[in-house]
């Protein structure tokens, strides 16, 4: 064997060794990989699981948080301590119901849908025809009525001056038969007291025929005297007459007027502005006096806001307000407060609560406060009825 071959032979089982050393790490490094858990748990000598303990990081952040949200509560508070607020809120305004005064076929209409009109705008005009010829005939009423008037008043002035002139005629007519009759009753004493032989009978029998004649004439005269001295009883008949004649005049006036204003009421106007909304009636549409033909909201709104009756111990008429709307994300409306409701929703509604019988349960009430609009309406832009609103008040004490 030659020098180089046992070199060979002598470098093989240090190869060998190398290689051995390499596996054995090799299966430590694995043993080392199988003694971590799933979550990064290592096993100890004894093959149990070894936790990792938290570090300090998450606390500081959750600490962190803790005083952020602390200072935030400590702002909001001290921002919002002097406001009220709620969400039971809605627009508000007058609704005015339009219906006809008169029935009658409709021969104009001017309006729409939720169209705009001012005050004074001619809406619907019913059929005039029958209403003024009514108008005609109380006006023929009413000439008829007058000339009877001026006819009675004439009457009037003749009767002060022939009552008068009557009873001064029959107290001439009653002088006159007195002196008849004492013309007669000396000519009867006449005949009574000369002697017999010196008259007839028919001259005794003549002087007694007139005596009595002339006294049925004073007789006569005297009642005439008595139903002519009437005067003032039959010149207050006439001029209860006249009266009479004036009040049909006044009545007759008085229709006139009805029939104006019916013939008025055929044209239906509209008593503010606003918008036209239910409208249910149609061109030649047979209107009754009275039925619901549409509906005008004005242009004057408000806020209805129901609070709670413990958000209302600082509140006043006056405060400030700020109202956002849902419908209108980008709208501030500005306002004050107007009054509040001498009373709950509750207590004026159609079946108020009766808490004097069954168990009692404390409920919170709800007061509804008015709110006025002062400022932030764009133009030409409108708030329907009953849309929902945030108002917040600014309390001042």
């Amino acid at each position: 064997m030659s020098d180089r071959d046992e070199t060979q032979d002598d470098a093989r089982p240090g190869a060998a060794k190398k290689d051995g050393e390499r596996e054995s790490s090799e299966k430590n490094d694995q043993a080392g990989k199988d003694d971590k858990g799933k979550n990064g748990e290592k096993k100890n000598g004894n093959g149990k699981e070894e936790r990792k303990k938290p570090g300090k990081k998450p606390l500081i952040i959750l600490g962190i948080v803790v005083v952020v949200l602390t200072i935030g509560a400590i702002v909001w508070w001290f921002m919002t301590r002097n406001q009220e607020s709620t969400d039971d809120a809605y627009t508000d305004g007058d609704a005015v119901t339009i219906a006809p005064k008169v029935s009658g076929y409709v021969v104009t209409m001017n309006i729409d849908d939720n169209r705009f009109v001012h005050k004074g705008d001619l809406l619907i005009r019913i059929d005039p025809r029958d209403y003024r010829a009514q108008l005609d005939q109380a006006n023929a009423q009413l000439g008829l009525a007058q000339a009877q008037l001026h006819a009675a008043e004439v009457q009037l002035q003749v009767a002060r001056v022939q009552y008068p002139a009557q009873l001064a005629q029959a107290q001439a007519q009653e002088a006159s038969a007195r002196a008849n009759l004492a013309q007669a009753s000396a000519a009867y004493q006449r005949q009574q007291s000369v002697d017999v032989r010196a008259t007839s009978q028919q001259n005794i029998d003549a002087a007694t025929a007139q005596q009595k004649s002339a006294q049925a004439n004073v007789a006569e005269a005297r009642a005439q005297v008595r139903t002519a001295s009437l005067v003032p009883q039959q010149i207050a008949q006439v001029v209860a007459s006249v009266e009479e004649r004036r009040q049909q005049v006044r009545q007759a006036q008085a229709q006139v007027e009805t029939a104006q204003l019916n013939l008025s009421y055929t044209e239906l106007r509209a008593p503010s502005d606003g918008w036209v909304t239910k409208r249910n009636v149609q061109f030649g549409t047979f209107l009754q006096a009275g039925t619901s033909i549409l509906t005008l909201v004005t242009t004057r709104m408000w806020v209805t806001a129901n609070f709670k009756e413990s958000q209302l111990s600082r509140m006043h008429p006056g405060d400030k307000v700020d109202i956002d709307v849902d419908a209108y994300p980008g709208l501030s409306l500005h306002g004050h407060v107007d009054s509040i409701q001498l009373g709950s929703g509750s207590r004026f509604s159609a079946f108020p609560a009766e808490n004097a019988t069954g168990n009692f349960v404390k409920i919170v009430q709800r007061v509804p406060v008015k709110i006025v609009i002062d400022s932030g309406m764009k133009p030409d832009t409108s708030l329907p009825l009953g849309l929902s609103v945030v108002p917040t008040v600014m309390l001042r004490h």
